[in-house]
C-alpha cells in the first residue's frame, strides 16, 4: 500500500469511530476552559529565532519573545514595545522610545541597553540586519527607555526591517543573554512576551509548555498579527508533537487536543464530516515550496548541474504530494515571488515551464561532467510538507541518471545538518527541502531564500552578484515601477544562477475544535484573543 492508501484507510476507520484499535496515544481530554492543546508542525528544537531560521521556533518564540515592532495584517510595521519613534529629516538619525513598565519573565525591567544588545545580536545573521549594520554610524542606548540609530546613510526601511515576520526574527531577550554570539544558540529563555516558557516541563519530541506571564503589559489597541494588544485569554499552551498524521487526527477527533496546525490534504474530508471540529485555510497568502540545493559542493558547485533539475521539476507532482488534488489550493509557480502580489513575475523561468524535459537535463548533466556523484539529500521524514517534496525530488533524480542519497532524519536534525559546509564524505549535504511563507516572499526584503550573498545567504550559500545588484536596485527605487523592473532583474537572475527551486505555490489547511474560538487568519498561528468553552 502507498502512504496515501493507508492514510486514507485510518481515515476512514477514524470517521466510523474504529480508531480505538489503531492504539493511538491516550492524552486526556484538553476541556479545562484555561488550557489550549496544540499541535504543531514539528517538534520544538529550541527557542532561538536569531540563531536558526525554523518556522516552529520562530512560532514558538512569538509566544514567549516581544519585538519592538509588528507587521499587521496590511504588512504594515505598527509599535509594538516602542511607544514610537523620531527621525531627522535627513534620515540618519532615528531615536526609539521603550513603553514604560516593561518587564523581562524574570522580573527585571526591559532596558534600552537589552534592545540595543538585542539589535545587535540579529544583525548580522539577518540580510535586512546586515544592510543596516553596513550604514550603521552607531548604535547606543540614550537612557533605560530610549535607544537611537545614527546611521551613515539613510535605511527608508528601518520599522519594517524591526516588525517583519520571517526569520531571523528580532526579538527582545536580556542584554545578559543577549550577548551570546549569534552564531550560537542561546541556553536560556528570558522573554517579555505574553507567555513565558517552562523548561521544566519541555519534553523534547514530545511537549512543549508555555503559561501566561502575568507581569505582560499588552498595548490598549485590538490585536491585529503581529500589532496591537496580545491579550491571553487562556493561562496555559500546550504543544503536543505527533508527527503521525493518523496520531493527530484522533487526537482531535476525541478532544485531545483542541487544534492542529497544519493537517494533511488526504485527512481533511474527514475532519469536515465531524460536527465538532472546524476546518479553514490557514493562511490566503499561502507558502512556496523550497528545494534548497548546496552551492558549494560537487555536484550542485557546478550551474549547468543546478540547471538541469530546473528542466526536471514537475511542480504539479509536487503539489498533488504536498496538498493533494484539490487545485484549489495549489498553482504551477515558475517565480520567486507571492502570485496575485504587486511585484509577482515570471522573469527568466522558461526552464521551469512546460513540458518536463528529462532528455535535457541529462544533456545537461553530461555536458557538465556529472559521472555519478552522490547526492545527499537531508530529508525531514517527519513533517509532511518536506516528506512529500524528498519523495519527489528521489524519483525524479532517479529518472535523470542522479545517484541519490536518501537520509531520512527528523526536523531538527535536519535544521542542525543543514549549517554544515563540508563535504559530504564528512557530514555534508546537496539538498534539503523546507517552505517559504507568501507574506515573506512579496519582496526581498523578508525574503532570506533570494538573497545570493555568499557566506551571508541562506544555507546553500548561493553566491551571484547580478542578484545581489537587482536586489540593491529595489531597495533604492523610488516608485512602483522602478520596484518592478527590479523584482524581474531579481527574479531572471536568480533562476539563471538557480539559487534555490521552488517547487510550486500551495496554501494549508488548520482544524480546530468547535468550542475554540478567536482564532486569526495569519501566516503563524496566533494565540493571543483564542479562548476556549
Amino acid at each position: 500500500m502507498q502512504r496515501r492508501d493507508i492514510l486514507r484507510s485510518t481515515a476512514a476507520l477514524a470517521g466510523a469511530g474504529l480508531t480505538g484499535g489503531l492504539s493511538l496515544p491516550r492524552l486526556a481530554r484538553a476541556q479545562d476552559a484555561r488550557l489550549l492543546r496544540f499541535v504543531p508542525q514539528a517538534d520544538l528544537p529550541n527557542l532561538d529565532a536569531v540563531a536558526g531560521t525554523q518556522l516552529v521556533v520562530r512560532n514558538a518564540s512569538l509566544l514567549v519573545f516581544d519585538m519592538l515592532y509588528g507587521l499587521d495584517s496590511s504588512l504594515e510595521p505598527k509599535p509594538q514595545m516602542c511607544e514610537g519613534h523620531d527621525v531627522t529629516p535627513d534620515g540618519l538619525s532615528w531615536t526609539f522610545r521603550l513603553r514604560e513598565g516593561l518587564k523581562f519573565h524574570d522580573g527585571e525591567p526591559v532596558r534600552a541597553a537589552d534592545a540595543v544588545a538585542s539589535i545587535r545580536r540579529w544583525m548580522p545573521r539577518d540580510g535586512m540586519g546586515q544592510m543596516i549594520q553596513a550604514r550603521l554610524d552607531a548604535l547606543e542606548a540614550v537612557d533605560d527607555l530610549t535607544f537611537r540609530f545614527r546611521l551613515k546613510q539613510p535605511f527608508p526601511k528601518l520599522l519594517y526591517a524591526l516588525g517583519k515576520s520571517n526569520t531571523p526574527l528580532l526579538v527582545i531577550m536580556p542584554e545578559r543573554i543577549a550577548g551570546t554570539d549569534p552564531y550560537t544558540q542561546v541556553k536560556e529563555y528570558v522573554g517579555s512576551g505574553p507567555m513565558r516558557f517552562r523548561r521544566d516541563e519541555w519534553m523534547a519530541g514530545s511537549r512543549a509548555v508555555f503559561e501566561r506571564f502575568e507581569g505582560y503589559r499588552p498595548r490598549d489597541e485590538a490585536a491585529d498579527w503581529l500589532a496591537g494588544g496580545k491579550r491571553m485569554l487562556v493561562d496555559r499552551v500546550e504543544w503536543i508533537t505527533m508527527p503521525d498524521p493518523s496520531t493527530a487526527l484522533g487526537a482531535l477527533q476525541n478532544g485531545e487536543v483542541d487544534w492542529w496546525e497544519n493537517p494533511i490534504a488526504d485527512l481533511v474530508p474527514v475532519l469536515k464530516r465531524n460536527r465538532r471540529i472546524e476546518v479553514g485555510i490557514a493562511d490566503p497568502l499561502g507558502n512556496i515550496g523550497a528545494m534548497r540545493i548546496n552551492h558549494l559542493i560537487p555536484p550542485f558547485d557546478n550551474r549547468l548541474v543546478r540547471q538541469a533539475l530546473q528542466y526536471a521539476v514537475n511542480q504539479e507532482d509536487y503539489m498533488r504530494a504536498i496538498v493533494g488534488d484539490d487545485e484549489s489550493l495549489w498553482k504551477p509557480l515558475p517565480s520567486f515571488f507571492t502570485p496575485g502580489t504587486p511585484l509577482y513575475t515570471e522573469a527568466g523561468a522558461e526552464r521551469l515551464k512546460g513540458p518536463r524535459r528529462y532528455d535535457k537535463a541529462r544533456d545537461l548533466l553530461k555536458q557538465a561532467g556529472y559521472n555519478g556523484e552522490k547526492v545527499v539529500m537531508l530529508v525531514a521524514a517527519d513533517v509532511p510538507v518536506t516528506k512529500a517534496q524528498g519523495d519527489v525530488t528521489a524519483d525524479m533524480l532517479g529518472r535523470i541518471g542522479m545517484n541519490v542519497d536518501y537520509q531520512s532524519l527528523d526536523w531538527g536534525t535536519v535544521g542542525s545538518r543543514r549549517t554544515s559546509k563540508k563535504p559530504v564524505s564528512e557530514g555534508g549535504w546537496n539538498i534539503f527541502f523546507s517552505w517559504h511563507s507568501g507574506v515573506d516572499c512579496i519582496n526581498p526584503a523578508p525574503y532570506k531564500g533570494v538573497s545570493a550573498s555568499g557566506d551571508k545567504a541562506w544555507f546553500g550559500w548561493p553566491d551571484d552578484a547580478r542578484v545581489e545588484r537587482h536586489i540593491a536596485e529595489w531597495y533604492d527605487a523610488p516608485d512602483l515601477a522602478a520596484e518592478k523592473a527590479a523584482i524581474e532583474g531579481v527574479n531572471s537572475a536568480g533562476m539563471d544562477a538557480v539559487t534555490y527551486i521552488p517547487t510550486g505555490f500551495f496554501m494549508g489547511h488548520t482544524a480546530w475544535r468547535k468550542d475554540v474560538a478567536g482564532l486569526a487568519k495569519a501566516p503563524f498561528p496566533l494565540f493571543w484573543g483564542v479562548k476556549k468553552g
